[in-house]
């Protein structure tokens, strides 16, 4: 018998396992990708826009099988990441140092890279090679940005994604309830990956730069997915960075983490620990997050 479980934020209730199961045993030569498409649309888990979940759904069914309720259809050799549009060498433009006043390389544009563009594989080759992460982004929503100055040379690069699901810390600085925070944490943004390009030495862009995203987010994120956030959030590596761009972005620093990955289920998986920055989008963010 199936008890009801609450997976990647939401509820999935017996009902919609077994209709879960039926659909499995009607189709067995589906792949993961396109059993979480319709899983999405059979139990409904749709975006504000209306758009289908079908990667929340995806990590859904991962949980259920570590769980051992279900058995996936083995991985496919391609998809996720390196299933992006690669550059060639002569499409990868030349690194000349740029080392100038930051008034001198305004206007700064922020280009949303769109999936299968060419700008969306250029900010992939980017943050593949130069960011100590890796690309390694999580599924889901996301909003990623490559920054450009006056003349059209690429400065630095960001992605916003979903937030992170349970952070001690962030938690309490909102005082939120559980229930609360199962409800409005599509409200939080996570800014996952920030990279200023290594050849660029500019003072005070890093700031500036965080500055600026910080308005842009709000109207683009609920244009794409039809909610505005009220929150940014993000984790700065303590052995690496010391966060005085976010501060200097007026990001405030609200603990650190314990140590485990996002993604680890088993609170077994040990990764560095970071400082946490959060910065709110509205004055009443907090009655907005425990409404």
């Amino acid at each position: 018998m199936f008890v009801r479980q609450l997976l990647h934020g939401q509820w999935v209730s017996e009902e919609d396992f077994v209709l879960l199961r039926g659909l499995m045993a009607a189709h067995p030569e589906w792949s993961r990708r396109q059993l979480s498409v319709a899983v999405a649309s059979l139990w409904n888990w749709r975006t504000a826009t209306g758009l289908l979940r079908d990667m929340a759904v995806r990590n859904a069914l991962n949980q259920l099988q570590e769980r051992g309720l279900i058995e996936l259809p083995a991985r496919q050799k391609r998809g996720g990441q390196r299933s992006r549009q690669l550059l060639s060498r002569e499409e990868i433009p030349s690194a000349p140092s740029i080392r100038q006043s930051l008034d001198s390389l305004q206007p700064l544009r922020f280009v949303l890279a769109e999936p299968g563009g060419r700008d969306s594989a250029l900010l992939f080759h980017y943050i593949h090679q130069r960011h100590y992460l890796g690309y390694g982004v999580a599924v889901g929503q996301k909003l990623e940005y490559l920054v450009r100055d006056g003349q059209g040379r690429d400065l630095a690069c960001l992605v916003f994604s979903a937030a992170a699901w349970k952070v001690q810390c962030r938690d309490q600085f909102i005082g939120w309830t559980h229930e609360q925070r199962r409800r409005h944490l599509p409200q939080i943004v996570n800014n996952s990956r920030f990279l200023i390009l290594p050849w660029v030495e500019v003072s005070h862009l890093a700031s500036h730069i965080l500055g600026r995203a910080a308005r842009l987010i709000v109207p683009h994120w609920r244009a794409k997915y039809g909610l505005a956030p009220c929150l940014l959030e993000s984790f700065v590596d303590r052995q690496r960075f010391a966060g005085v761009s976010y501060r200097a972005a007026n990001w405030v620093r609200v603990g650190q983490t314990k140590g485990r990955s996002r993604q680890d289920r088993h609170t077994s998986l040990r990764v560095p620990v970071k400082e946490v920055y959060l910065h709110p989008l509205s004055a009443t963010f907090r009655e907005e997050l425990r409404a």
